[in-house]
């Protein structure tokens, strides 16, 4: 069964908030209608209020709000006169010819062209024309017309004013709750992705860089987050807001409403065009950000080696290829992006008001088919707004690209074969270990471990000593189940590691690595690993018991001492002693010791001795050790040659037996001897 693309698996992470999501949107729809009303409202301005007082007048008996004072008689538009109105005399109109205004005592057609001369005003439509006689008015006497339109046009003016009032109210809600669902959905994915690291194989970091998952939950979910605050936002407000002006359009004139519906194919058109040139270049560009995080990251780790070597200038070059790819691809899409904006939105734009002008222009050959100015002013507008959202969406499409890439990488991680995390529990072992005919190999062709078979007893310590490549540490990565065997089995107390989930295999171990990790925080939170369960009188006891008060006492803020990521702070058998208060704190019942003391100098390894002591006591104990000076006390010895146990036995059996032991045992002696000298 094939998955789902990348666009529908984005969409389903926005689904688990559809709720405030579809709120939302409905605050959109909300606030678009109200603010789209305002053309219709400016419609009914000049129409009906400014321009509306050309026309038809009717003499009316009595005075009111609508009624117009005019020569001691009162006249009043013939909309506007009611069944109770007393008329009196016949109809009168009143027309504009220019920036004048005419009185003509009779019924006249408002439509037609106009023009005035020695007070004889004539219409022409077509071949018709009809003469009359008018009476051109003052301004003082013009302005008694528009006096009863104030109240109309100031009630409309501040529905308007109210309207945007509550668009804006719904449109800030809008913004909220969209913007607050798309961070949930990013901090979701996020943590969907640190999830996923944890359950995903050690062979994925092995192949990694750490840089470039980095990159994937920090770079790419943030380009993902775009989507949904930005992209999510302004293209669906887009599309509502041209939802919104094409149900205007079609209320005004439904011709033009569907003459400018060819602009959604277009847009749909070129967004496929986008599409496929602009994920090609995404896919190098996401793809280069991972690999420069990568570099950097690596270069900063190893800054002393770099310098140390002068190797500053080729790593620089090593960035500068990367910072250039990077560099390449972008400017493509600059172009891309470049082309698809400004230039195409001012192409349809231009293409709508030719077939505009060429509409209304053909209409105004028939005088009978003008429109008002209002209907004009309504028009306008809307084709103007019209093309603000076709702006908004065209201008996020490198942004809608980004994501699509982005989102294609991180749900390549997601879909890593992985086991779910399972910290259920179990009783705490006694720590017997049996590796029964183990084979292994790191790639599948070359086995580094063959057909090995070995117990340890519980409460005892077995050594691991050998050359390197022999097999130590692999023994210990499938102890810890890092990996599992491809053959044989490994048992804890008689239960195979494979029974139980990996985090319960290690849930009674601890490790001491050659180079100890501390991490930014204090003394204690080192010891402590912030696990509730162990408290900081256990971790004081345990610093204490492999020694390692006598430098903490020394330190201003003693057991919390600010540590530095690392412990740069701290020399390497500081942080060994740290390492193993840790162990202890934890009481594991099985300890790794993986060769913890390799790296430290004679005069700290004696300290180190008695922390190890220490830390032996009633559990198992495993040792990685290259000086076998340290491993004389265990209770087994296991001598690995290429992935096979060339010998067993304890310090004093392998040294009589002449063998392989023996003989790293008289080099490392000569060489100590040799220094001693």
């Amino acid at each position: 069964m094939s998955k789902p693309s990348t666009e529908r698996r984005l969409f389903n992470y926005a689904l688990q908030y559809k709720k405030q999501i579809f709120i939302g949107l409905a605050c959109l729809m909300v606030a678009v209608a109200l603010e789209l009303a305002g053309p219709l409202i400016a419609k009914k301005v000049i129409d009906e209020h400014i321009v509306g007082v050309e026309g038809t007048w009717q003499q009316v008996a009595d005075k009111d709000e609508n009624s117009v004072a005019f020569e001691g008689d009162y006249y009043k538009r013939e909309d506007r006169v009611q069944a109770q109105d007393k008329t009196v005399g016949s109809p009168v109109s009143l027309l504009q010819i220019g920036t004048s205004y005419y009185f003509v005592d009779a019924e006249v057609p408002t439509k037609g062209k106009r023009t005035v001369e020695n007070g004889t005003i004539k219409i022409t439509e077509g071949e018709k024309v009809t003469e009359f006689n008018g009476e051109k008015l003052t301004f003082s006497e013009v302005y008694p017309f528009f006096t009863p339109e104030k109240k109309p046009i100031i009630f409309l003016l501040s529905l308007y004013i109210i309207l945007l009032l509550v668009a804006g109210f719904f449109q800030f809600f809008k913004t909220y709750l969209l913007q607050k669902s798309s961070n949930q959905i990013v901090k979701k994915m996020r943590n969907d992705l640190f999830t996923q690291t944890q359950r995903i194989p050690i062979t994925y970091f092995v192949d990694q860089p750490a840089g470039k998952i980095v990159a994937r939950i920090t770079n790419d979910t943030e380009a993902i987050r775009d989507l949904y605050e930005r992209v999510l936002s302004i293209v669906v407000t887009s599309v509502i807001y041209m939802a919104g002006i094409f149900v205007a359009l079609f209320i005004l004139d439904v011709k033009l409403a569907i003459m400018c519906l060819f602009i959604i194919p277009l847009i749909i058109g070129w967004m496929k065009v986008y599409k496929h040139f602009g994920s090609k270049y995404n896919k190098v560009i996401r793809s280069t950000i991972s690999e420069i995080n990568a570099n950097i990251n690596e270069a900063i780790q190893g800054m002393p080696i770099i310098q140390a070597f002068r190797r500053e200038k080729k790593t620089k070059e090593d960035f500068e290829v990367l910072n250039e790819r990077h560099f390449t691809f972008q400017r493509k899409l600059v172009k891309l992006s470049a082309l698809t904006s400004y230039n195409l939105v001012t192409v349809f734009r231009n293409l709508t008001f030719v077939g505009f002008i060429w509409y209304f222009g053909s209409m105004s050959l028939d005088p009978g088919s003008l429109i008002s100015i209002g209907m004009l002013y309504a028009i306008v507008d809307y084709l103007t707004r019209l093309f603000e959202p076709v702006t908004d969406i065209v201008n996020q499409l490198p942004l809608i690209e980004q994501a699509r890439v982005a989102g294609g990488r991180v749900f390549e991680l997601l879909d890593q074969d992985g086991e779910d995390v399972d910290n259920q529990p179990i009783e705490r072992y006694r720590g017997r270990i049996e590796f029964d005919h183990v084979t292994f190999s790191y790639d599948g062709k070359e086995d580094v471990l063959h057909d090995l078979s070995f117990t340890v007893k519980a409460g005892t310590t077995a050594a691991f000593v050998g050359h390197t490549g022999s097999g130590k540490s692999s023994i210990m990565n499938l102890l810890f189940r890092f990996y599992d065997p491809q053959k044989g089995k490994i048992t804890i107390d008689g239960y195979t590691t494979e029974e139980w989930s990996r985090q319960q295999v290690r849930s009674h171990m601890g490790i001491v690595l050659q180079d100890p990790f501390l991490f930014t925080g204090t003394i204690l939170t080192n010891i402590t690993m912030n696990d509730p369960e162990i408290t900081e009188e256990m971790a004081i006891h345990a610093l204490k018991a492999v020694g390692a008060d006598r430098f903490i006492k020394k330190l201003p803020n003693q057991y919390h001492e600010e540590v530095t990521e690392g412990g740069s702070t701290f020399s390497l058998g500081e942080r060994q002693l740290l390492s193993f208060a840790r162990a202890l704190a934890f009481d594991p019942a099985i300890l790794i010791l993986d060769e913890a003391t390799a790296n430290i100098d004679t005069e700290t390894e004696a300290i180190i001795q008695e922390a190890l002591e220490v830390l032996k006591k009633n559990r198992t104990t495993l040792v990685i050790a290259h000086r076998l000076s340290t491993i004389q006390q265990a209770d087994t010895i296991f001598v690995l040659d290429r992935g096979i146990i060339a010998e067993q036995g304890n310090h004093q059996r392998l040294i009589n037996e002449k063998g392989i032991y023996y003989q790293m045992y008289q080099m490392q002696q000569g060489s100590i001897k040799q220094k001693a000298i």
